[in-house]
């Protein structure tokens, strides 16, 4: 009997970040492993955990976190025992692994049970030489399937072929958008990512396409009709009569999450769950229900404070343009990875936003004095601009530059690991 020690849970907990290393915290790069091989074995180690229960895959560029939440608190909602596998954690690592039980609300997984599998496998983890995606993925199956879930839904962690998660054969697959991020590894054209997101497809699985552009639709149409599945793209599928409401009243306030619904209700409908009042509340009350942070999450009211994990160009574009329709003074605090397209991104940020940039607590962050430079390089005007340090000083400089709070508003984002110090900060009433 393995004895839970608080102080050798985290201990062990560091050591898998630094030892097997995260794409939280290097770049992706030193962290990514592609290929299923290991996977495979680690899963046949386990006792297959992956053939336990059902499940729902899901990949895309962005919504795929939005879409795997709304749909997990659906399926708990139905009276249905519900695993949900997402990335990366935004407070706590063991957010990657809930469950929500019949018509309550989610659990992460206990930090005994992490201890104990981290110290039963540790040998395994070297054995093997799994990625850290690899361990976690493992560790989040061999959970759901103790546990005795129902269903589970599994987001990919990038790409979808050659994903760790791929090794499951799901009930319905998933892609939701498809842009131009992580190119070094899954292309340069948004026809050769698409085709690594419809590496999820599998012979006798329905596939469900959340939105698409010409020449990601080719791949997709190609790829069902070479394993003979039917495939629906989400966009065509009219909306539920009362999804004005939903939209309206949902925890998740993103404008992107119209698109991100339209894609839950066509899941909704494939795997047999008709529209109800019961069905409308689980997605009305996703975020808390699943206890999901991160996308348009409201911080603060005074001054009105907004975060969000979008960070590549076409989620920052519905956002900047969101914000700009609020009407409001915008201050941004925005931190950048220092392997994302700021260059891109540049041009879709509003002339009329002051801007503090910010340099989370993480190796792959860009620090705040380049994206300054950058930004000035650009155009932008330097009235508007400044360096702000730590997120922590920078989110002080934010508030105090925010003389008017009830005209003001301040998002912070363009990266996960500054949304996550800013949700710390706030829940902890540091600021």
């Amino acid at each position: 009997m393995v004895k839970f020690d608080i102080k050798k849970y985290n201990e062990e907990l560091e050591a898998l970040f630094v030892r097997f290393p995260s794409v939280q915290n290097v770049p992706f790069g030193d962290a990514y492993k592609p290929g299923l091989e290991r996977m495979l074995m680690f899963d046949d180690l386990l006792g297959n955990p992956s053939r336990s229960f059902r499940s729902i895959h899901i990949a895309g560029t962005n919504g795929k976190g939005s879409v795997s939440n709304m749909l997990a608190s659906v399926c708990a909602g139905e009276g249905l025992r519900t695993g949900l596998y997402t990335s990366p954690h935004i407070l706590d690592f063991r957010e990657r692994m809930r469950i929500a039980e019949p018509y309550g609300n989610a659990e992460m997984v206990p930090k005994e049970w992490v201890y104990k599998f981290i110290l039963n496998h540790k040998n395994d983890f070297e054995r093997l030489q799994l990625s850290f995606f690899e361990i976690t993925t493992g560790m989040a199956l061999k959970w759901f399937a103790d546990m005795g879930v129902d269903i589970a839904v599994i987001e990919t962690g990038l790409g979808g072929r050659l994903d760790s998660t791929n090794i499951i054969t799901p009930i319905l697959s998933i892609v939701t958008t498809i842009g131009l991020d992580h190119c070094a590894m899954l292309g340069n054209t948004l026809g050769e990512i698409a085709g690594e997101k419809a590496g999820i497809f599998k012979k006798g699985v329905p596939a469900l396409v959340g939105e698409a552009v010409p020449e990601t639709e080719r791949v997709f149409i190609q790829k069902a009709e070479e394993l003979g599945i039917s495939l629906t793209f989400a966009e065509n599928m009219p909306f539920w009569k009362g999804s004005k409401k939903i939209l309206r009243t949902m925890d998740l306030q993103g404008e992107y999450q119209k698109a991100n619904l339209r894609t839950v209700e066509a899941a909704l409908g494939i795997i047999g769950i008709n529209p109800s009042e019961r069905v409308a509340q689980s997605i009305i009350h996703t975020a808390q229900r699943m206890d999901f942070h991160g996308r348009w999450e409201k911080l603060c009211d005074h001054p009105l404070t907004i975060c969000d994990i979008g960070h590549n160009p076409q989620a920052l574009s519905h956002n900047f343009s969101q914000l700009a329709e609020m009407g409001r003074e915008m201050i941004i605090v925005y931190a950048v990875m220092a392997d994302k397209d700021l260059d891109s991104i540049l041009p879709l940020m509003p002339r009329e936003a002051k801007y503090i940039f910010a340099t989370p607590t993480t190796k792959r962050a860009l620090p705040s004095s380049k994206i300054l430079e950058k930004a000035l390089a650009y155009g932008l005007p330097s009235e508007n601009l400044f360096d702000g340090g730590t997120v922590a000083d920078a989110v002080t400089m934010a508030q105090n530059m925010a003389s008017n709070s009830d005209n003001t508003v301040i998002y912070i984002g363009g990266s996960t690991f500054a949304v996550a110090e800013a949700v710390r900060l706030y829940q902890n009433v540091i600021i």
